[in-house]
């Protein structure tokens, strides 16, 4: 039996090649979440940045845009998400280039597609383990570092996900003021007012009690 986690899972198929996106999509698109698909690397990003996906496939070879620059953009957005790359075999050459921006995996067409569902499988355990539950109807993925409410998805800044992610991998998961301020600014000088700022401008993303101050202690997340 497939993991019940796939079913929890986001996926961006990026697939110029209508036919097999398709084919893709009737194969294995239902034993997730979500199966979207995006028909050249432009669309793909778009889309990547509207839905958070928590997996991204893509093939190399694509107009406007190609799969590698894709995920180079991406990555720069999302530095942990799982990219899985779909490739004719004489592309293979590429396949260096895919390793440096960090794909986690090479599929030469043609290809089984239970194949490829058994990977994702096979990597799915990472994303429950780091799937955490917070309060007021909240979640957050260490993973691909998103955050979610009632599985809706919420648009952070790289300071304000990194500020949840230093939350939750501190004890009690409290972090004082001057410790926040060396994450997230490192040599920078920053005011008691500036985090305060940083603070508020969060909660009014997402709600007065997911980051509570504790007087003299810090910032607490709830989970």
């Amino acid at each position: 039996m497939r993991n019940k986690i796939l079913k929890k899972l986001k996926v961006l198929l990026v697939e110029d090649e209508r036919n097999l996106a398709s084919l893709l999509k009737n194969a294995i698109g239902d034993n997730f979440y979500s199966f979207s698909v995006a028909n050249d690397g432009e669309e793909g990003l778009k889309k990547f940045l509207q839905i958070s996906p928590d997996i991204v496939i893509t093939d190399i070879m694509m107009p406007k845009m190609t799969g590698l620059e894709m995920a180079e953009a991406i990555r720069g957005v999302n530095s942990k998400i799982p990219i899985i790359i779909l490739s004719a075999y004489s592309e293979a050459d590429k396949f260096l280039n895919a390793i440096d921006i960090g794909v986690v995996k090479y599929f030469i067409k043609p290809f089984d597609p239970d194949d490829l569902l058994d990977y994702i499988n096979s990597i799915d355990e990472k994303f429950e383990s780091k799937l955490i539950l917070l309060q007021d109807n909240f979640s957050f993925n260490l993973n691909t570092n998103s955050l979610y409410r009632n599985d809706r998805y919420i648009a952070l800044s790289k300071k304000e996900s990194k500020f949840i992610e230093l939350l939750l991998h501190s004890d009690e998961y409290l972090v004082d003021d001057e410790k926040i301020k060396s994450c997230l600014w490192e040599d920078e000088e920053v005011s008691d007012e500036r985090l305060r700022t940083f603070i508020r401008r969060l909660r009014i993303k997402t709600s007065k009690e997911l980051v509570p101050n504790v007087k003299g202690l810090g910032y607490k997340i709830s989970c």
